[in-house]
């Protein structure tokens, strides 16, 4: 078994076999949830949305604190540092614990300074043209690349995020040359892909991302995800397309700091998954593509080391660098 994987699961399953703290005397003031991402996007939206189940479920305030950058490390790397006491949470995607170790631009030990939780949802990734192309689909795009090397940009947030992966994986793949984009923030990343400063653009989904399709301002070619979403049932998976390799999406959960005791994680497990199953919460999810997940811990943790696994192989066939 790879080392990061076997660490990670020991990890957590110390972290549930241990703990002196009693349910009982948890929570007795408001708990911090830890957003790696800036406010207003969807992981924003959802972690606030959680919060508000959970609060009343465990009889204290849960308030949101905002901590972006580094694609997730330096809010992780916050909940990380905080007192194991079950007062510090993070809601985040499981790059930084996955991906971002492989580039050497991690500030934590992923197996060892966090543990899992509960994973929320898996948010798809959109592959979208803008108006810098005609591209009728994504075939036609490839082909353009092709005839034309460098000559499309597909934007992403950042150098050796998901969206990279899904590109060199597709670069690989396709046998093609495109360029990257990288951005550092969303917001203008999305201006720019309005007024066509690029190609391409991938992003996870939501409901901001859908009104502008419906719109017709943004025209979606692919869509990472398992299947193919309720709301745009005419665009194929990139596995449908040939490219399973790139076929990625985004899954995102609840953490805690290492040593956090295991009454604590245990009774938090258990209240997401039961926020995760009311009816008004789930619609919410789906409403803007993002499919609710919950489960154990244990399996969250296993879910991060394959992923980590994969990425690892990515990262090393790609020679992908942070830049």
């Amino acid at each position: 078994m790879n080392p990061h994987r076997r660490t990670l699961l020991l990890a957590t399953a110390a972290a549930l076999a241990g703990g002196a703290v009693a349910q009982s005397a948890w929570p007795s003031r408001p708990i911090r949830i830890v957003v790696a991402y800036p406010p207003g996007g969807v992981s924003d939206a959802v972690a606030r949305a959680l919060a508000d189940k959970l609060a009343p479920a465990l009889g204290q305030p849960v308030v949101i604190e905002n901590k972006a950058g580094a694609s997730g490390s330096i809010g992780v790397d916050a909940v990380a540092k905080a007192a194991p006491d079950g007062y510090t949470l993070g809601f985040a995607a499981i790059s930084p614990l996955a991906l971002n170790p492989h580039l050497g631009k991690s500030p934590f030990d992923p197996a060892k300074d966090i543990v899992p939780v509960a994973s929320v949802m898996v948010s798809p990734v959109l592959l979208l043209a803008t108006p810098a192309t005609d591209a009728k689909d994504f075939n036609e795009l490839l082909a353009r690349a092709r005839a034309k090397p460098g000559a499309v940009r597909w934007a992403t947030s950042g150098p050796a995020s998901l969206g990279h992966i899904m590109l060199e994986q597709l670069k690989a793949a396709a046998r093609v040359d495109i360029t990257h984009v990288p951005y550092k923030g969303g917001g203008q990343q999305m201006n720019d892909a309005l007024s066509g400063q690029f190609e391409v653009l991938s992003i996870n989904a939501s409901g901001a991302v859908m009104q502008h399709i419906q719109a017709g301002k943004l025209r979606p070619l692919a869509v990472g995800a398992p299947t193919r979403l309720d709301t745009l049932p005419a665009v194929p998976t990139l596995a449908e397309l040939g490219f399973a390799s790139a076929n990625l999406s985004s899954l995102f959960g609840v953490f805690a700091p290492a040593g956090t005791p295991a009454p604590v994680l245990q009774r938090l497990n258990a209240e997401i998954n039961k926020a995760l199953a009311l009816p008004d919460l789930r619609a919410r999810l789906i409403a803007s593509d993002n499919v609710p997940t919950g489960g154990s811990a244990a399996d969250f943790a296993r879910q991060i080391a394959t992923e980590s696994e994969h990425n690892a192989r990515i990262i090393k066939a790609a020679n992908i660098r942070a830049e």
